[in-house]
């Protein structure tokens, strides 16, 4: 299923996405190497990128984790990503994590995203419960949760290590479907 906002949308991983999964990790990957090193890592070539999206649409099939890809209408350009991952089907929980090129931050394109695919997983998955687990640094983030509904819950002790780094304490925030 597409989901279309303004000028942008969000689709679901494709096999032909490779290419400019590739491009994008590529061109930022600053940005993703430290919340996103399996992402990055996954996508640095045209052959890892397409392993990468094969193994996300047999994923995504299979309702194991659904990556919608974030693109332009313009040029159908990918500007960023958005995961809803960690389900568990019996709770009715996931949780999402999402990045977006350095081009595109700072204009709401993410909280619009956020905010469209939210409604999306609690009307057609069904889910009760969605996450956002963030590092307190990261500000922008932060704000994303907060202006999608989320609230904070609770600080996670050791919850993500970055490569060559120690554990980083994470912050936890949900959002409830409305009854």
């Amino acid at each position: 299923m597409t989901l279309n906002f303004d000028s942008y949308y969000l689709e679901p991983i494709q096999e032909k996405d490779a290419w400019r999964l590739c491009d994008f990790v590529v061109s930022n990957e600053e940005r993703l190497k430290r919340f996103f090193p399996g992402t990055l890592a996954s996508n640095l070539t045209p052959e890892l990128a397409t392993l990468f999206a094969k193994i996300k649409v047999k994923e995504f099939s299979e309702n194991e984790e659904f990556l919608y890809t974030l693109k332009t209408k313009f040029d159908r350009s990918l500007i960023g990503m958005v995961y809803l991952k960690e389900l568990n089907w019996k709770t009715k929980q996931g949780e999402l994590a999402y990045c977006i090129g350095y081009t595109h931050e700072g204009q709401g394109i993410m909280t619009k995203a956020i905010n469209s695919i939210s409604e999306w997983a609690f009307t057609s998955q069904k889910l009760k419960t969605l996450q956002i687990i963030v590092h307190k640094t990261n500000l922008s983030s932060t704000r994303i949760a907060q202006k999608c509904g989320f609230t904070w819950q609770k600080t996670l002790l050791n919850a993500h290590t970055p490569p060559n780094e120690k554990p980083l304490d994470m912050e936890l925030y949900e959002r409830y479907r409305a009854l």
